[in-house]
């Protein structure tokens, strides 16, 4: 009986498994039953399949078929099978040579006219195909998202008719080259010159970005967290290519693909605080990655972060120290990376004058605790740093200097990231165990003046060990090759502000 065999790939979070399409066309009946544990909208192809198949000019075959997507207990979701089902059907019925199959993967979902439409997750496709050796045929609207694995080789067609004369041989496609040229505009960042004042929480920012530290920034209203929030993603150089792959993939499981326009750049999300915790973590029967995962080798901007459910903060605990997110359902368990940058913003108190020099705090005292109780301690203890962003007086804003704009700083602060990786392979935020004892290792005066500081301040471990960090960061920034005592005393004064919102 006649058999073909069409490899593919079905998604498994970021991941792209392999697919096995075994098309067989047997005696008996005319009927088309899809096996192989496929959801509705796989069983669905048959129908398009069938029409794309006839609309392009092919015969149909009249026998009894049966497509098995192996393995049977990998889930199937999509119209990515729409094109090898049809390419293996044609096959099967001899009117396209088995032998072009070999060495050749495929994934588009077809249009009842036998057009290709693209598909969620091109780039994983790609870079798997490339680690089994294989070339890849897809739709024209997913080959430049593909051809930036630079893994496998692309090619890239508008319909079933294209992808059949390819494959015959008759009218061969060309390769799609590799965009890896697209480079990483930073000119629409804003500048950190238009931050007037704020030179405490700007020298915090600036470090955070050093060490890919997270951040909270307290203050009232109007006073500039936003801004200088905003402003983080400039402040970083581009993404190196193993992170600008890793964050291209992610983005291209979204519907919308993965903008190539953006290859290279640090991904910036700011949910609402309405956002729910599958919004924030990632979720669905067929689990998609959430804003932590979105932003990925990025920014994470939590605009008043008291006003988010505190169950939703809570599943941030996890992904802090792991850098990545656990999502399991019944069917299936996937795993997606979510190391990112958290910077927070909250107000004092809920009207958010508490503090202020010209504005009166209409809260009481309970209103306050309820509003900052809504952070729990662990999640207060993972922001590496925690800063105030004071209101200033309008003649202080108007006679600040302006400062050095966000090229001068990204110049400095990518060459104290560079000193990182060439020491330990990695950020400073990251350090953990004998790496850490190694590199931010104290001297006797150092570690006299943090044993204080961690009575003084009720550090945790996990404090004590931050604080280490950050005076490795701003040593680093310094280009000094040892943390020294005033590294080490600018880094405890960051961690300050946890004491006073316990209080």
């Amino acid at each position: 009986m006649p058999l073909a065999v069409v490899q593919s790939r079905a998604l498994t979070g970021v991941h792209a498994a392999a697919v096995a399409v075994e098309c067989d066309l047997g005696p008996g009946l005319p009927t088309f039953a899809v096996v192989g544990l496929a959801e509705t909208a796989v069983k669905e192809s048959r129908d398009r399949v069938r029409s794309a198949i006839q609309n392009s000019g092919f015969e149909f075959p009249a026998r009894r078929m049966v497509v098995n997507l192996a393995p049977a207990d990998l889930p199937k979701d999509g119209g990515r099978f729409d094109l090898p089902i049809a390419i293996g059907i044609l096959a099967a019925s001899g009117q396209i040579p088995l032998k072009a199959l070999e060495q050749l993967e495929m994934i588009g979902e077809l249009a009842l006219d036998g057009s290709l439409r693209p598909v969620t997750g091109a780039l994983s496709s790609s870079l798997a195909a490339g680690t089994a050796g294989h070339a890849l045929l897809l739709p024209v609207g997913n080959a430049i998202e593909a051809a930036l694995a630079q893994s496998a080789p692309v090619f890239a067609c508008h319909n079933l008719a294209e992808a059949v004369a390819h494959l015959r041989g008759t009218r061969k496609l060309s390769e799609t080259t590799s965009q890896d040229g697209i480079s990483a505009d930073t000119s629409p960042y804003p500048d950190l010159r238009d931050v007037r004042g704020q030179e405490t929480a700007k020298r915090a920012l600036i470090i955070a970005a050093v060490g890919g530290h997270h951040i909270l920034l307290s203050g009232p209203p109007g006073t500039g967290k936003s801004m200088l929030a905003a402003r983080l993603p400039g402040l970083l150089p581009p993404l190196r290519r193993s992170e600008a792959l890793e964050v291209a993939a992610i983005h291209s499981l979204q519907s919308g693909g993965f903008d190539v326009q953006r290859w290279g750049q640090r991904p910036f999300r700011s949910p609402h605080h309405s956002a729910s915790s599958a919004a924030l973590v990632g979720g669905g029967s067929q689990p998609r990655p959430g804003e932590i995962s979105m932003a990925h080798q990025g920014i994470l901007f939590l605009d008043e972060m008291p006003e988010f459910s505190r169950s939703v903060l809570e599943v941030l605990r996890e992904p802090l120290e792991s850098g990545e997110i656990h999502i399991s359902r019944a069917a299936r368990q996937s795993t997606f990376p979510a190391r990112f940058q958290l910077i927070a913003a909250m107000n004092p108190c809920p009207c958010g004058n508490l503090g202020h020099p010209l504005q009166s705090c209409v809260c009481t005292p309970a209103q306050i605790a309820q509003y900052r109780n809504r952070l729990s301690g662990p999640l207060l203890d993972r922001m590496d740093i925690q800063v105030e962003v004071p209101a200033l007086p309008v003649e202080m804003l108007q006679n600040a200097p302006q400062g050095e704009n966000t090229a001068y700083w990204r110049e400095r602060i990518s060459a104290a990231i560079d000193i990182q990786w060439q020491r330990q392979s990695g950020r400073n935020a990251q350090l953990q165990g004998e790496a850490q004892d190694q590199y931010c290792a104290l001297a006797s005066e150092g570690s006299r003046l943090l044993a204080r500081a961690a009575d003084t301040l009720h550090l945790s471990a996990r404090g004590y060990h931050r604080i280490l960090r950050i005076a490795r960061s701003i040593a680093d920034l310094e280009a000094s090759a040892v943390i020294q005592t005033q590294h080490l005393a600018e880094a405890i004064q960051y961690r300050r502000l946890a004491q006073h919102l316990r209080q």
